[in-house]
Order: structure tokens, then sequence, then C-alpha cells
């Protein structure tokens, strides 16, 4: 007699306002109707979660929530023979979208019920993954200003975000860095530079979402803006995941990137989660390096 399969483990932040008892239930629900029966985790410290499900040696791991708690997630499960299954329940759903996972819940189910695998590229900084970007400066500054700012006020998301960007746009910043990247060493001063795994769209409707995850390249971008109102923008854009739409952006690609700032320590922004991180900073591409689950595709038709 065949054994039953084990429970699919799903992890939910229970700090991301996604937790609870009526969230997990929906879940359940979602993957009942897919034929699935899963184990939903709730806790705070995702990592940790998910180190324990790859340990047990699940076939797929599901993340449910925001870009954050998908990183946390597939940094767990890269390199290894578990494959990703994305709830996406985020504000902006970048890497669901991209990688072609549905966004309503009972079709992500059927997705990961399906079990359909592909692989795509994961991104490195200093050996942190990410799925989307990373980026230093101006983005990371005002994050970790909103983040202090709600641990003190207890001001809301979007409070605390419009006094962390005056706060810090108000001192106009820029950096000084050094790149060596592909064979040569170039210096800029700039007030952001934001690398993705794998290249955006420049322009048209798709512009800041990317159409391949597995070609194997970190894009570069370096923006030159000075002015005010132009930080404003730029760090807009940044927040919404829609960089690539800028002006006045210098931009290239490369598998491996080594960036020197003049500090021993910086803070690095990874899909909008942010860490302070000793220089230099090395980025690389680790191509193919995480399988994930998707919808089922007709035939014909392209992987992301």
């Amino acid at each position: 007699m065949t054994p039953n399969p084990r429970p699919v483990p799903v992890i939910l932040n229970a700090k991301s306002g996604l937790g609870g008892a009526e969230r997990a239930e929906s879940i359940r629900e979602a993957f009942s109707k897919a034929g699935l029966e899963v184990h939903v985790m709730q806790g705070e410290d995702i990592s940790l979660l998910a180190r324990r499900a790859v340990r047990e040696g699940h076939e797929i791991v599901v993340a449910a929530g925001g870009d954050g708690t998908i990183n946390a997630v597939a940094a767990e499960v890269a390199g290894t023979k578990s494959a990703l299954g994305v709830l996406a329940m985020g504000t902006l759903n970048h890497f669901a979208q991209d990688a072609g996972i549905p966004l309503d819940l009972e079709e992500a189910a059927r997705a990961i019920a399906g079990g359909e695998r592909e692989a795509v590229d994961v991104g490195a900084v200093n050996g942190r993954v990410f799925l989307n970007n990373s980026s230093i400066g101006l983005y990371p500054s005002v994050v970790i200003r909103r983040d202090n700012r709600r641990k003190r006020t207890g001001n809301g998301k979007w409070t605390a975000l419009a006094w962390a960007s005056f706060s810090v746009l108000r001192r106009h910043p820029m950096m000084d860095v050094t790149l060596h990247v592909n064979g040569r060493t170039t210096r800029h001063r700039t007030p952001l530079l934001f690398i993705g795994n794998n290249e955006y769209v420049v322009r048209g409707p798709d512009a800041g979402t990317r159409t391949d995850m597995r070609d194997g390249k970190l894009a570069i971008y370096i923006t030159r803006r000075h002015g005010r109102l132009g930080l404003v923008a730029l760090f807009l854009r940044a927040l919404f995941g829609s960089l690539r739409k800028a002006l006045d952006l210098e931009a290239f690609t490369a598998t491996r990137v080594t960036i020197d700032t003049g500090r021993s320590r910086i803070a690095v922004a990874t899909d909008g989660e942010v860490s302070v991180m000793d220089t230099p900073l090395e980025y690389e591409n680790r191509p193919g390096a995480l399988q994930v689950i998707v919808a089922p595709r007709a035939a014909g038709g392209s992987a992301p």
C-alpha cells in the first residue's frame, strides 16, 4: 500500500499582516480544491521555517506573502532539490508576475498542485540571494528611516515612508562608487546604484518587467540625476520597481561585478529588505539555481 504523501509546507509571514487563522484557512481551502494537502507554518523567522522544510526533504516549499517573504524562502530553497511554490500576497508581486505565476490564490494553488518546474536565475550579493533586484544609496537609506520611524512612533507604512523620503531627499544624498566589471574599472558619483537579476524591458507597456529570467546576467543601472526633484522621481520608480523607465541611466550587463564604496560597511537592499554588509560588495548571477513551480504553459508558449 502506497503511503499518503506528506502535506506540502506553506510558509506564511506572521509579521506581514497576512497571518492569522482566516488567511491560513483560505490557503488550506484553495489547496483542498486543488487536491493537495498543506501544512501552513506561521512565524516571524521565515528563513528558519524554510530551512527546516528543506532539511526535511520536501519536494515543494511554498512561500505565501510579498516579495520579501518569497525572497527569504527562495534563499533557502535555491541550490537544493526542493522547488519553490509561490502564493503572491504582496503589494507589487514583481517576482510572481515576471516568472509567470498566477496572482489569484486558487489559480496559484492549482499551479502548485500541477507541479510543473522551471529553473530560473537568482542574483547574490556577498552570498545573499535576491530574486528581483538589489540597490545601494537612496533606496535603502529611505527604507531604514521608514522602519525606524514606524518603531518609534507607530506610524503606518505610508506615513512613515513619506517622512523618511523627505528626510533623506532634503539632504541631497550622493555617493562615490568604483565598479570592477567586465575587465574594466569605472568610477561614478550617483545617488543610487541598482542591480537587477536579469535584464528589464526598456520601453513600451511592459517597461520595468523581465521577459526572461534565465539569461545568466545581472543588469546594472547607474543614475546620474542630481537635482532634488529628479531624486524624488527616481526614488518612486525604485520603490515601485520601474527604475528602468527612468531617464539619464547608464546601463550594462555582466555575470559578476565588484563594487567599492570607500566605506567599510554599507546598507544594501535586496528585494525590499535592507541589511548592512561589509565592502567591497561582490555581486554574481547564479544561472538556473532556483526551481520554481509555474502555471502550465500552452503548447509552443515561451518560458519566462
